[in-house]
């Protein structure tokens, strides 16, 4: 579960004025220095249509890209191997310099950074150094995917096995790690993820009994809601000792241990059939390469009149690749897929798509409210971690918001049988009253 992939790149402004450069601020950069601070104006020059810059170099020379008429964001860049580095692989180097101080913000305005940045995302193919990085990311993207077993669990330790508090800190009483679903825009967080999870439920067509299959239960919300409140038997599986934990303590909490289970184990070691199988969340890990082992073994799973339910976040342009940082400090092994992508593996894979649905701004109400409690409770998320990670996490939510809010990620909702004929001829039942 979770959020990962987002696009968001160093913006790349046009000069408008430059102040004074003293002799001895020259010294400071030396010649190579006052190359990357060509370049970096160059590629400034090219790229931003949209918003105002004010960037101070190391030397304390400063420019001011873009439209002068917009409120400007101020950026100081401390010394010249991070100019170098923005200037090499923004994509990764931002992230990086904001972590460890060497990039700062007036006002610390990071959001206002990020949004502009993505609304410029789309000019960035014309910066030669953000091209070349793309094309060498796009070569061995498949490598970078693949997530056997072993690789599989790893990835999901890097993530999921953090501290327990942290992810208290900022998610519903349920810890639902995924995007929540806002019918109208009064409601709470935790009443947009209670949505979430009947809207899923009501798309799977539950009755009492019925076995269900989670991929990628995380902390149990799902499954118990489930078990609870339709009477289904649930199994769900994970990979995240942690959550494993506190998914099968909540169960034996509220006495729901009879009806749902919680398994340490990934889902192609699964071998039971299920009345249903739902995913939310997960399949961002699985990877491309694995695209099509994922909906054999759905197919596999499922019985021959079952319903599936995946939810995952998607693009809303053609395939692309993981954003270096993400996949550095955050997701490592993850992609977030264009529809082409899944639809292609779901059709070669023998399944039916009986209904897709494509959430737009959820995600990026539920980041800015997770971004919110996040710093709310950051004094004690650095006394469990430092600062650098609070600085880290603080990128990651926001960063992840604007890609929603301004880029090209959505979600996707992807209804899946075996056979035409088993669910209703229209979508009525999908919002009749609960």
């Amino acid at each position: 579960m979770g959020v990962f992939g987002a696009e968001y790149f160093l913006v790349d402004q046009r000069p408008c004025y430059r102040t004074a450069t003293r002799r001895s601020d020259r010294q400071v950069l030396g010649s190579s220095g006052r190359m990357w601070k060509s370049i970096f104006s160059h590629m400034a020059r090219t790229v931003t249509k949209t918003g105002q810059l004010q960037v101070t170099f190391p030397d304390g020379s400063s420019a001011a890209f873009g439209d002068l008429n917009a409120k400007p964001i101020r950026m100081r860049i401390n010394n010249k191997s991070t100019l170098r580095a923005l200037c090499l692989d923004p994509e990764l180097a931002m992230g990086e310099a904001y972590m460890d101080g060497s990039m700062t913000i007036e006002d610390d305005d990071l959001s206002g950074l990020l949004a502009m940045a993505m609304q410029n995302f789309a000019h960035t193919r014309h910066a030669p150094t953000m091209t070349i990085m793309d094309q060498l990311r796009r070569a061995i993207r498949l490598f970078q995917q693949r997530n056997p077993i072993g690789r599989a669990q790893s990835n999901v330790k890097h993530h999921y096995d953090l501290s327990d508090e942290l992810y208290r800190m900022f998610l519903d009483a349920d810890r639902q790690y995924s995007c929540a679903y806002f019918e109208n825009s009064d409601l709470t967080l935790e009443a947009a993820q209670l949505a979430k999870k009947k809207h899923i439920a009501k798309k799977l067509l539950l009755n009492p009994g019925l076995s269900i299959l989670d991929i990628g239960s995380g902390w149990g919300g799902m499954g118990l809601t489930l078990a609870k409140d339709f009477s289904c038997q649930v199994l769900g599986v994970t990979l995240s000792p942690s959550q494993h934990k506190v998914s099968t303590q909540r169960a034996d909490e509220e006495g729901m241990s009879d009806r749902v289970q919680f398994a340490l184990m990934d889902y192609r070691s699964v071998e039971q059939q299920f009345d249903r199988v739902v995913s939310v969340g997960m399949f961002e890990h699985v990877g491309v390469p694995h695209y099509r082992e994922f909906f054999r073994h759905l197919h596999r799973l499922l019985k021959s009149d079952g319903v599936a339910l995946l939810h995952t976040i998607g693009r809303s342009s053609p395939p692309s690749v993981t954003n270096a940082w993400i996949a550095k400090y955050i997701f490592p092994g993850g992609y977030i897929p264009a529809m082409s992508e899944v639809i292609s593996a779901i059709e070669k894979e023998g399944l039916i798509v009986t209904d897709i649905e494509v959430l737009r701004l959820h995600y990026a109400e539920t980041l800015k409210e997770w971004h919110r409690r996040f710093v709310d409770q950051m004094d004690r998320v650095r006394e469990i971690y430092d600062d650098q990670f609070c600085r880290m996490w603080k990128f990651y939510l926001i960063a992840s918001e604007m890609a929603f809010r301004y880029g090209h990620d959505v979600v996707f909702q992807f209804q899946i049988t075996k056979q035409v004929d088993k669910l209703p001829l229209t979508r009525n039942y999908m919002y009749a009253p609960s």
